[in-house]
């Protein structure tokens, strides 16, 4: 029964409305409200209710401005960053050492034949451009390298340069149909460009160098990996530096080891890699103590006298120090160790924790990185430089029909090489230098929000000494060789110390700079300073809001009931019925008005309506609306309700 009691009241509130007015609202609303200007706006003189107002309008604005800015500065998502110390036995960090040389040049000499054969003609050519060689290149096969060669380009003449074929039978034929240089050339007068062609040679640009050996190296190393990408792996791991030969002694800590302890991997641009301590089969070594004694010594036999004379210009070892399970790129983040010296690389460790999104654009594992990620047949975690490379090949795929040597495949591609994909090689440089791509990448790698990263500490001292070098060399040499000769020397073997320097580590941390107890705090203090309220008064303000919605509704029903009204009373040409018509036709269903007492004028002039008939006004309907009988409403605001 009160149910339906209470369920009635809440209809005939519906339907009534508010029951207010705007300016009725809004005086209850000053009235009542527990803010302190809109009180005194009704309440004071004319003179004081304007000034009130003023300032009421004048906090109410700065009041929304702060509270703008707050909201802004929260939904920026900054970060603050926390550094904090620690102090902890550590795992040794994974050890990746490589030669300098990838390949040993008696296994691959026969590959590079006919390369480096070309690679002497174009050296004579560039150290003496005017001697006359017309039969140096006439025996060499130029179908390889037929659409990227070397040129010469001389620039003594700004409106005339002459660019010299080095590869041509004719020193004298140039591109541009213009004599050879002649007379001594320097460095800012001649320079060596490499001259990239496509679609069979008919579409060909130019690539400067500021050196010729830039010039060389560059051209020689692309024509090698056009080379090697036709080698199967499996012959190339067995053309580069075997652990056996490269690792001639080991010792961690006061345990000894060997190249049994190292895991191979194919590194395209350093050949065979080993990495010590990788965690892929066992569980990471522990750090014992910090200090030289406890870290990793290797002594290495680098073999320079076996190196490629045109592939590898530095001689010594490239070694990175990195996470467990994760794969290394050493090109990018190694470091060079020099050979005939001892290398000490004290270590210190930085762990770094990011907040993830929406406040660092990070990953965890990524996955919710758009890229396939082509490192994944390692086994290995995720990194920003695995999705770099694997974007890379995939715009290479898209864009030249076929992959680059030095970076994975995916499932179905093949490698490019000269004979089957012709332009692959002015497609790959474009791509390389085009900064749209490069962009393109970055914006969809992210880094990984946990990542460890090794501080190096280097230092450097001649080893052996001269008062040791001779047994020293005829020991290395017999466990070596098993010969009494000696065997090695000083510009083939380096020394590598790896230690902790400390187990101090630093702990970089992002945390969320304003969170949302800041955002209501400075949103509550603003408002309570300038407009003296709490949460209590945003409620008041709310509920004037809807109140103010809800009369709009209501008026603006009114309106159209109002409006179809007048449309109905506008169908009918002459006046409205009197009262007695009106009473007459609500006893007799037969009745028809009589329109004798109507103008003369009224057929003549239609449009135009007589005046009504002076009678007795119809009774008040309104007030004759029946009530039920268990709900009786009242006309206070809190009967309504």
């Amino acid at each position: 029964m009160y149910v339906k009691k209470y369920l009635l009241k809440c209809l005939h509130r519906l339907q009534k409305g508010p029951g207010y007015t705007y300016k009725e609202l809004l005086v209850w609303y000053c009235d009542n409200t527990n803010t302190h200007g809109p009180k005194r706006i009704i309440r004071e003189g004319p003179k004081k209710k304007a000034m009130w107002f003023l300032i009421t309008l004048l906090f109410a604005s700065l009041v929304c401005w702060q509270w703008g800015v707050f909201i802004k500065t929260y939904l920026s998502w900054e970060v603050s960053v926390s550094l904090s110390m620690g102090f902890k036995a550590m795992d040794f960090p994974a050890v990746t050492i490589c030669n300098a040389s990838p390949f040993r040049y008696s296994k691959v000499r026969h590959l590079l034949k006919d390369l480096d054969e070309l690679m002497e003609a174009v050296l004579a050519r560039i150290l003496a451009p005017e001697s006359r060689q017309a039969n140096t290149t006439a025996a060499m096969n130029l179908s390889t390298w037929n659409y990227t060669p070397l040129v010469l380009i001389d620039e003594r003449d700004p409106h005339h340069p002459v660019v010299l074929d080095l590869f041509a039978n004719d020193p004298t034929g140039s591109a541009s149909s213009g004599p050879a240089p002649r007379g001594a050339c320097n460095a800012q007068g001649c320079k060596v460009a490499m001259r990239l062609c496509s679609l069979n040679g008919t579409s060909c640009t130019f690539r400067n160098f500021t050196s010729a050996t830039q010039a060389v190296t560059e051209w020689y190393a692309l024509q090698a990996t056009n080379i090697f990408s036709q080698v199967p792996q499996r012959e190339l791991v067995e053309m580069g530096y075997s652990a056996e030969r490269l690792i001639l002694a080991c010792l961690f800590g006061a345990e000894p080891c060997s190249y049994r302890n190292f895991t191979s991997i194919f590194y395209p641009d350093y050949g065979n890699c080993y990495v010590f301590n990788w965690g892929m089969t066992e569980k990471a070594l522990p750090s014992a103590n910090p200090g030289t004694e406890f870290g990793l010594k290797l002594i290495l036999d680098i073999g320079q006298e076996d190196y490629v004379p045109f592939l590898a210009s530095t001689a010594g070892v490239r070694l990175m120090l990195h996470e467990q399970r994760s794969y290394p790129f050493i090109r990018e983040e190694g470091v060079d160790a020099m050979s005939g010296t001892e290398t000490s690389i004290g270590v210190l460790v930085d762990k770094l924790q990011r907040k993830g999104e929406p406040y660092s654009p990070c990953t965890v594992n990524g996955s919710d990185v758009p890229v396939q990620n082509l490192y994944s047949g390692y086994n290995t975690t995720y990194s920003i430089q695995a999705c770099l490379h694997s974007c890379f090949q995939t715009q290479m795929i898209a864009s030249c029909q076929c992959g680059h040597y030095l970076y994975p495949l995916p499932r179905g591609q093949e490698y490019c090489n000269s004979r089957d994909f012709p332009d692959w090689a002015p497609c790959y440089l474009a791509l390389r230098m085009s900064e749209a791509e490069r962009e393109t990448c970055i914006r969809m790698c992210k880094e990984s929000c946990n990542d460890t990263q090794y501080k190096m500490t280097i230092s450097m001292a001649d080893w052996p000494s001269e008062a040791s070098e001779d047994w020293i060399f005829h020991v290395l040499s017999q466990e070596r060789d098993q010969s009494t000769n000696v065997t090695l020397s000083r510009k083939g073997v380096v020394k590598l110390n790896i230690y902790f320097q400390e187990f101090n580590y630093r702990t970089i941390e992002e945390s969320a700079a304003n969170n949302i107890v800041w955002l209501l705090s400075n949103l509550g203090g603003q408002f309570g300073f300038w407009m003296g309220g709490s949460v209590l008064c945003l409620i008041e303000f709310a509920e004037i809001i809807i109140d103010f919605v809800w009369i709009t509704i209501i008026k603006l029903v009114a309106l159209a009931k109002g409006l179809r009204q007048r449309q109905a009373q506008a169908r009918y040409a002459g006046p409205p019925p009197t009262v007695a018509e009106l009473v007459e036709a609500h006893t007799n269903f037969g009745f028809q008005p009589d329109a004798g007492h109507r103008s003369p004028d009224a057929e003549a002039y239609p449009d135009e309506q007589a005046l009504p008939i002076p009678g007795t006004p119809p009774p008040n309907y309104d007030s004759l609306r029946l009530q039920p009988l268990d709900v009786v409403e009242s006309d206070s605001e809190g009967d309504a309700v």
